[in-house]
């Protein structure tokens, strides 16, 4: 495993990491499924497991944190999220002091840890000042609760202006941005957001960047039953389109010429740009972790990556 600085933080997060999203906490992740797939990762070096309160309410902390406790604390990294609803309270959403006080409680209990290495803020709020928000997020800091924050899915401008008030009043600002980036979803991330970032040294860590298993090839032949996209229709909707699937296909011989599977040169092209950290994966098999901690090790050549920017502006 490789491991890359949190922007221009000191801390170094695997450059592929492991999530919890859609997976853990749902009644077909088992226990057993679990441990093995956090066991299979952090034995091939993974030290990143990104969680949020919202993943199956809760229950996606809950799982992961049980398993995770069997390992030194200090040798992992670990993160949720606080934003969207977690009942029907007024109070309990969005990013006001309130929420995100009351929030970081109860994702600490749920997965067993007394801190947060990085405590994301899920979506950007308009109904609380920006100030509010990251003087909790502050505090938090200074309380020993969280090491670091971050924003997922924040706008360039606002993540900008995030930083801008933190520097003015003296708050430890955003050290990273999770934003979703892939081959199939890039001109975000590449027009507005590393501009922004990079600069600053916010390291990005990526969510969906074999494009919800698209980039894979599972769905070269159509859909088939029990998958995401079968299950998911704004994920079917957002990715699968006969230019997405032709693309798709003709990047197989790219991976082939370099003895790789679609899915580890989907992760080792996000890897490529300097100001990513860490890309985060999802699996439900042990064997899908093993496949995808080589993309790590990945290095694509100048010719390569022409290769397959012409594949994907075709």
């Amino acid at each position: 495993m490789k491991y890359r600085r949190l922007g221009n933080a000191g801390m170094k997060v695997s450059a592929v990491s492991l999530g919890g999203w859609i997976n853990f906490g749902e009644k077909n992740m088992g226990n057993d499924t679990a441990e093995a797939i956090v066991k299979t990762a952090y034995d091939a070096g993974v030290n990143f497991y990104d969680l949020a309160d919202v993943y199956a309410r809760g229950e996606a902390e809950r799982q992961m944190g049980r398993v995770l406790k069997q390992y030194p604390r200090n040798t992992l990294i670990i993160s949720s999220k606080v934003f969207w609803d977690m009942s029907d309270d007024v109070n309990d959403r969005g990013l006001s002091r309130k929420h995100i006080m009351e929030s970081i409680d109860a994702s600490l209990a749920r997965l067993g840890t007394d801190y947060l290495d990085i405590y994301f803020c899920h979506r950007a709020d308009p109904e609380t000042p920006l100030l509010e928000t990251v003087r909790a997020m502050d505090d938090l800091i200074h309380q020993g609760k969280i090491l670091y924050w971050g924003t997922s899915e924040w706008s360039g401008a606002d993540i900008q202006a995030a930083h801008d008030l933190c520097e003015k009043h003296g708050f430890y600002p955003p050290q990273t941005e999770q934003p979703q980036y892939s081959m199939l979803y890039r001109e975000r991330v590449e027009g507005e957001i590393l501009p922004v970032t990079e600069p600053r040294g916010i390291g990005l860590v990526i969510w969906s960047p074999m494009a919800q298993g698209m980039l894979t090839g599972k769905y070269d032949a159509g859909v088939p039953q029990d998958s995401r996209f079968a299950n998911e229709a704004w994920l079917r909707d957002q990715y699968l389109t006969e230019a997405n699937a032709a693309r798709v296909r003709k990047l197989e011989p790219v991976a082939a010429d370099l003895g790789i599977t679609r899915g580890q040169l989907a992760l080792a092209w996000v890897l490529r740009q300097s100001g990513v950290s860490s890309v985060i994966t999802g699996a439900t098999t042990a064997e899908q972790v093993s496949q995808n901690v080589h993309a790590a090790d990945v290095e694509l050549p100048p010719d390569v990556i022409e290769s397959i920017d012409a594949i994907l502006n075709s």
